[in-house]
């Protein structure tokens, strides 16, 4: 696609809680833009299916696996490309302290920060963060409709919990332009009037903190 349609971003994240479409809505909008992806590789991580049949004694591999994956794709993310052309990610290695807080006991927290605080990496900081939300009973019904194995033992008190922990983070988050979206009864990844409505919205976030809260007629 032509980059006049650039939103003159180096660096774009898209977030929120699984189930939501920040992936698929990530890799649109590389596409849309002719921007490079930097995608969350949930598949190459050992221990995710057997944590979400049994979250708590894999809860701190599975986290630690995460942690050490995000670095490395992020220390993969040469600072030039930052400045020849826009880069869409779906993560922001900053929460990822907040799932160690859902999943982790005391004990394990305490480690998994010792290992955080020892780390010698500094992330590149986001141009815009567009964070899509939606509520818990929207997520495990759109989970149970995609139908992937490993995600079928996710239960709705897991996605409550993650939307709480989501909401209490990004209430404080200041290192980045943040856009809020309510993504309840959109679909920018199939309905392109949504995609284009969301993105136009984008194009006027410069800094601050933003709310889309649309109510499209479907």
């Amino acid at each position: 696609m032509s980059h006049a349609d650039d939103i003159s971003r180096r660096l774009v994240a898209i977030e929120g809680p699984i189930g939501v479409g920040k992936t698929a809505f990530a890799s649109k909008l590389a596409q849309h833009l002719g921007a490079s992806t930097l995608l969350d590789n949930t598949e190459s991580n050992p221990f995710l299916s057997r944590f979400y049949s049994d979250p708590k004694s894999l809860a701190l591999q599975t986290q630690l696996f995460f942690l050490f994956e995000r670095i490395r794709q992020l220390e993969g993310l040469q600072q030039n490309d930052l400045f020849t052309g826009n880069t869409i990610c779906d993560f922001l290695i900053d929460k990822d302290q907040l799932f160690a807080h859902v999943v982790l006991d005391e004990d394990e927290l305490k480690i998994y920060q010792q290992v955080f605080s020892h780390l010698k990496f500094k992330a590149p900081t986001a141009d815009l963060v567009v964070v899509l939300q939606a509520p818990a009973e929207v997520l495990f019904e759109r989970i149970n409709q995609r139908g992937i194995e490993q995600e079928q033992n996710i239960s709705l008190e897991y996605l409550q919990q993650l939307n709480d922990a989501y909401t209490q983070f990004f209430h404080h988050y200041q290192s980045s332009p943040l856009l809020m979206v309510n993504a309840s009864d959109i679909d920018p990844v199939n309905n392109d009037d949504h995609f284009f409505e969301l993105l136009e919205y984008m194009k006027t976030i410069h800094s601050g903190r933003h709310y889309y809260n649309p109510n499209p007629t479907l």
